[in-house]
């Protein structure tokens, strides 16, 4: 049997290795954590830009929203990877 559309989007998201830029995210309170990016993109981002992507998600979480802007350059990035 076929998969749906919704099951293929949850495979290829999986292999993907979504995960936290920095490892010690994972233990801090949602509020405090920083970006959640595929294995491909945080291997390309500099330690500057993982920083500003961090601080830049952080301040929106913060000010009660869900979702943050990407930098253009990690849109781009981000893109390529879905």
């Amino acid at each position: 049997m076929a998969l749906k559309k919704s099951q293929r989007s949850l495979k290829r998201w999986t292999a993907q290795k979504w995960d936290y830029v920095t490892k010690a995210d994972k233990k801090k309170p949602r509020k405090k954590r920083g970006r959640y990016l595929p294995a491909s993109v945080r291997k390309s981002l500099t330690s500057s830009q993982k920083a500003y992507e961090n601080r830049r998600k952080r301040k929106a979480s913060k000010a009660g929203k869900q979702f943050a802007k990407y930098s253009k350059s990690t849109r781009k990035k981000v893109r390529r990877a879905r």
